[in-house]
């Protein structure tokens, strides 16, 4: 899967959202990324993941094997 569709799809969940995202094997159907959106702010980490993983519910049915992420606020990531 293309990365640019990847991030649109969260994107549209989260419209603040700042995605970076690495490919882990050269296949496009693993990945590595860190979404950054202000709407993770009052949110566990398990809320977090729900929200992106959401986002991306018919990807990770075909076109997704695997999807690992951090999800931070805006404060975090410029902490990091």
């Amino acid at each position: 899967m293309d990365p640019k569709d990847i991030e649109a799809k969260i994107v549209a969940a989260l419209p603040d959202a700042k995605v970076t995202l690495k490919d882990l094997t050269g296949t496009k159907d693993h990945w590595e990324g860190v979404v950054v959106s202000a709407q993770f702010e009052g949110k566990n980490p398990v809320q977090r993941q729900r929200m992106v993983f959401a986002a991306l519910a018919e990807e990770m049915k075909g076109p997704i094997h695997a999807f690992t992420f951090k999800a931070l606020t805006p404060a975090q990531a410029a902490a990091s």
